[in-house]
């Protein structure tokens, strides 16, 4: 059975003390991937959401997400992120990608923080578009890199 570092020796959730690790630059990429109708995906790129404008709206919503993770998952560090950014393309007709990445010059990893920028962002993408499209989807949301730390670089092979 894996070691889990959020239980302690009883076996209770707790925050893990982090306090004697050096700071170094920890760097996390993530990915989601939202699909739709074409002409949902379209609207968006032409900025003809009558909500605004779409991917300037979920950039705000990822780089908030990430700036506020330790406030939603309960045993996140807070961290003075030092950089956090989000992209958006499509890789064909019905389906937008959303790449993050966030920096920290930190005694922990920024993986929770680029994995719920991505999150929040397809959420935000899913609110504004719903009334023309109930049937996005939300997909694939994962890590693809991290690097700093004791572990040393990781690099996903499952990349949109």
């Amino acid at each position: 059975m894996p070691e889990f570092s959020h239980l302690n020796q009883a076996g209770e959730a707790h925050m893990v003390d982090v306090t004697e690790k050096p700071l170094v630059m920890r760097i996390a990429r993530a990915q989601a991937s939202v699909r739709m109708k074409p002409a949902t995906l379209d609207a968006i790129v032409d900025g003809a959401i009558g909500k605004g404008d779409v991917l300037a709206v979920a950039r705000i919503a990822g780089i908030q997400a990430a700036k506020r993770t330790a406030e939603l998952i309960p045993l996140c560090h807070p961290l003075p992120l030092s950089h956090v950014s989000i992209e958006f393309s499509q890789s064909d007709d019905v389906t937008l990608q959303i790449s993050t990445e966030c920096r920290v010059t930190g005694a922990t990893g920024v993986e929770m923080e680029a994995l719920t920028a991505a999150s929040i962002a397809a959420l935000t993408i899913y609110d504004m578009c719903k009334s023309a499209d109930r049937g996005m989807r939300i997909e694939t949301i994962s890590l693809l890199h991290k690097s700093g730390g004791k572990s040393g670089v990781w690099e996903s092979s499952d990349k949109l």
